[in-house]
């Protein structure tokens, strides 16, 4: 007959490994000797995120993002996967790679280094395992960063989520004080091209 109970049982948590926070000078270096891809890793906050093994939605709707977008912003704006900067303090540790960004006109050309976040326009992920940490991680990342629109497209529940008005606080938390989902039926317009919508539908599968 089984016990009652009358409190939970605690168990200690195992021990975790140490685990080793790096830094992009490190990354450049070990980049260098050809013993590392790094083609595939993106660095945040100090850890080496994996992004291989996207799934086959999230590579189609990324291009067809990279798509749309492109017909709203002069081509030559638009970039899949491309490293930026983010706020200073963030830099050493954090070099972020979003499915796609958007340059501010004054800044396309030849470029000697990743763009700053004054330089862009707009930064796009597509979410459909990584929601959550696109939501959380990443948006305080480039809200620190001061990027003005941030945008996750959410495959799952087949949403745009919209970030802007970036805010960091006097605990350098940063935060986005206007977040809004539009479902697929919706169009939204970037706040750089106000006048060119999208409808959420047209870059889902």
């Amino acid at each position: 007959m089984p016990v009652a109970l009358t409190a939970p049982l605690h168990r200690a948590a195992p021990p975790q490994p140490p685990r080793k926070r790096w830094t992009r000078a490190e990354c450049d270096t070990l980049d260098a000797t050809g013993l590392w891809d790094f083609k595939h890793l993106e660095l945040i906050d100090g850890e080496l995120i994996d992004k291989m093994g996207k799934k086959r939605p999230h590579v189609e709707a990324a291009a067809r993002m990279l798509r749309r977008l492109m017909k709203m912003f002069d081509e030559e704006l638009v970039y899949p996967e491309a490293p930026i900067h983010v706020a200073p303090e963030d830099t050493p540790s954090s070099e972020p790679e979003p499915d796609v960004i958007v340059l501010k006109p004054e800044f396309v050309g030849y470029r000697a280094e990743q763009p700053k976040p004054g330089e862009l326009d707009l930064v796009v992920e597509v979410a459909d395992t990584t929601l959550t940490f696109d939501l959380t991680v990443k948006a305080a990342l480039y809200a620190r960063a001061g990027i003005v629109e941030y945008w996750v497209l959410d495959l799952n529940s087949r949403r745009l989520i919209v970030h802007r008005e970036p805010e960091t606080g006097a605990d350098r938390t940063g935060v986005y004080r206007s977040i809004a989902a539009y479902n697929e039926n919706e169009r939204v317009a970037p706040l750089a091209a106000p006048d060119r919508s999208l409808l959420v539908r047209d870059v889902l599968i």
